[in-house]
């Protein structure tokens, strides 16, 4: 009898512990009434015969969603939809009282409210530029703002457009447009490149004639005549044979092959 005592008191002891466990948070509920503090982590006594601790996850959850959303020329774009959110513990009451355990689908019912109204304000093409992010903050901001008029303790991170599927025309026409517009930075680009290797060489050119008109300037007679005295120098310590003509200011230098064409003008004359 007395081991049957320790059974029963040990049987009701562990139906009277609740073990709320990391990423958790658990509430009270006796008689139909949500009583005493929101516990995070650890055990909770009750009494089973009048209450029960409700444990809901504080974790972030992606409720994922296939919808075809309209858009401003009154077109349907399929896309997959990512809703990232969680619980706030403190609140968790609020949230159960108000939404039920099932608070999710109230979840999905507000943001396809919110995502027909933002939607419908942009183009198909919207949904598949640049413009989506605006979308995703617009539909996040009208379903907080919604949500909040129901009950506090959600809170919603991000709203995630993904695997964007315009109607077929109109991919066809974005694709061809984003071609286009590829070809023509393309041809910018290559037309830019020629503008600048045609600077180039006429700042080239302009480089050269100035050095041209520089180095005319400075061939004074003066220049000419110590240059010349200078290749008289180098002459002098060639051993080949060469006749250099002269008036006695620029010096002329003959090779045996212009020698012998001269000779052989002299005779024919």
């Amino acid at each position: 009898m007395k081991y049957l005592s320790v059974l029963f008191l040990s049987l009701l002891l562990l139906s009277s512990c609740a073990v709320i466990r990391p990423g958790e948070v658990g509430i009270k509920q006796k008689l139909g009434k949500f009583t005493g503090n929101i516990q995070t982590e650890g055990t909770i006594l009750y009494n089973p015969i009048t209450s029960k601790v409700v444990k809901e996850s504080t974790q972030t959850k992606n409720i994922k969603l296939f919808l075809s959303l309209p858009s401003k020329e009154g077109l349907s774009v399929n896309s997959e939809i990512s809703i990232l959110h969680r619980l706030e513990g403190e609140k968790i009451a609020s949230v159960l009282k108000n939404l039920g355990k099932d608070y999710e689908s109230v979840i999905t019912s507000v943001f396809r409210s919110a995502a027909s109204d933002v939607c419908a304000k942009f183009y198909a093409k919207d949904m598949h530029s640049g413009k989506r992010a605006d979308i995703e903050r617009e539909i996040l901001d009208k379903m907080k703002i919604n949500l909040e008029k129901q009950a506090e303790g959600i809170q919603l991170i991000a709203v995630l457009m993904k695997q964007i599927q315009l109607p077929r025309g109109l991919a066809s026409s974005v694709e061809r447009k984003l071609q286009a517009e590829q070809d023509a930075m393309r041809m910018e680009f290559v037309l830019t490149q020629e503008k600048l290797e045609a600077e180039r060489k006429i700042i080239n050119a302009k480089g050269e004639r100035d050095a041209q008109i520089i180095i005319s300037e400075g061939l004074t007679e003066g220049i000419i005549r110590i240059k010349a005295i200078e290749a008289f120098k180098e002459l002098s310590k060639s051993n080949n044979a060469k006749i250099i003509i002269t008036d006695g200011k620029t010096p002329l230098l003959v090779n045996e092959n212009q020698k012998e064409n001269t000779s052989k003008k002299k005779r024919d004359n």
